[in-house]
């Protein structure tokens, strides 16, 4: 079974709902137009129940088969990014510092025509929860919705999602059993030391010189404190400290992340981190103050949910197009919440066009709209073939 005809029918349709949705980009939980759109498809294509606020600006879809059965989650990622684009495209974001730098204005649009698809055609038994989740990036939307009750309010026994992916060919999927996406937390270091004139620094304490000094100390934490084996990451993305050329500030915060994907290595990447800080300030008579925030854990594939993924992948792409990845990312993902709480498994959907096209999260990067009825129809077959009709 190749992409769906009826979906492919509606393809100019989904792409101009995916290009609507990238000219107007909504940050993390602010996604009040996005979720309107959704929750207004949703009701047009005659879904049994629309839920809104759940987490909230999330939308959940309910769509009951020809008979009862069991029941699955479909996710999908609704926020944008505070990034500048720089696409040109005629559809460019409108919304000035914000953009859809990592396509979930297309997994919303592939779930939406999905959703379209199986409330047209209730072709499988049991009950599809198509699943419109805000502010992935960074904002935990995911864990908001399960505190809020949403496997409690819409019990599901597996949970999918996909997510494209510039660097692997168009319309190849891949999956992988266990381990897919690490493990993340925010870290956030202030160095406190005395400010004086930039010509003097005999009568100051410079945390700039210290921050230079940790930043590449903090280097030295996986080398030399994790197993070779195992997988970590450390890394300071951001330095802000005083206000002029001549002068020598008080402070100095570092902003980085650390990943990982086995939870020891995550707690000695935290015990090393703070030690480093606190003690080469200390060293240099400064003070540091650290926090270590964990925000995602790992993204972790059920073995069985993964075969089965893989199963409508294959169904809709062709086997030779789908292919296990040879190792995991160390990008993070808030679907991760999910899969703690129920089986479940997510899939990349290869987006390259050219060997060249702008990665996730860069200024010119913009959704390949070729994919979208590729996505749809997984996320139909899927449907269909978990909760097939005529199983006993």
């Amino acid at each position: 079974m190749p992409v769906l005809n009826r979906i492919a029918d509606f393809h100019a349709e989904m792409t101009a709902w995916r290009q609507d949705l990238h000219r107007h980009p909504e940050l993390a939980f602010q996604e009040h137009r996005t979720a309107g759109i959704v929750a207004e498809k949703l009701r047009q294509f005659g879904a049994d129940e629309v839920v809104t606020g759940l987490g909230g600006t999330g939308v959940v879809g309910v769509i009951r088969g020809a008979r009862p059965g069991g029941s699955i989650g479909l996710r999908a990622d609704m926020d944008a990014l505070p990034i500048t684009e720089e696409t040109g495209a005629e559809y460019a974001s409108a919304t000035p510092g914000v953009m859809h730098a990592c396509g979930h204005d297309g997994h919303t649009t592939m779930l939406l025509g999905a959703a379209r698809y199986l409330a047209e055609t209730r072709n499988f038994a049991g009950t599809v929860h198509v699943i419109f989740q805000p502010a992935e990036e960074m904002g935990g939307g995911a864990e908001v919705m399960l505190k809020e009750g949403l496997f409690e309010r819409f019990p599901m026994d597996r949970v999918f999602g996909i997510h494209n992916w510039p660097a692997l060919p168009a319309g190849t999927f891949h999956w992988r059993e266990g381990p897919l996406m690490a493990a993340v937390a925010d870290i956030e270091i202030t160095i406190t030391g005395q400010g004086a004139h930039g010509a003097m620094p005999h009568q100051g304490n410079d945390p700039v010189v210290i921050a230079a000094t940790l930043v590449s100390a903090l280097q030295s934490i996986v080398a030399r404190n994790v197993e070779p084996v195992e997988a970590g990451v450390v890394t300071i993305g951001r330095i802000e400290g005083g206000h002029a050329f001549n002068v020598i500030p008080e402070s100095v915060s570092l902003r980085g992340t650390a990943r990982w994907f086995r939870p020891h290595v995550g707690d000695v990447l935290e015990r090393k981190v703070t030690e480093l800080a606190t003690g080469i300030a200390s060293a240099f008579g400064a003070r540091a103050e650290v926090r270590f925030t964990r925000m995602y854990p790992a993204t972790i594939n059920e073995e069985e949910s993964t075969r089965l993924a893989a199963r409508a992948a294959a169904a809709v792409a062709g086997a030779e197009r789908v292919a296990e990845l040879a190792q995991p990312t160390m990008g993070g993902e808030d679907f991760a919440f999910m899969l703690n709480a129920r089986p479940g498994a997510y899939l990349f959907l290869g987006a390259g066009r050219t060997g060249s096209d702008p990665g996730l999260h860069h200024p010119k990067f913009n959704f390949n709209d070729e994919l979208l009825p590729m996505g749809a129809s997984f996320f139909a077959t899927l449907a269909e073939q978990l909760l097939a009709k005529d199983a006993p």
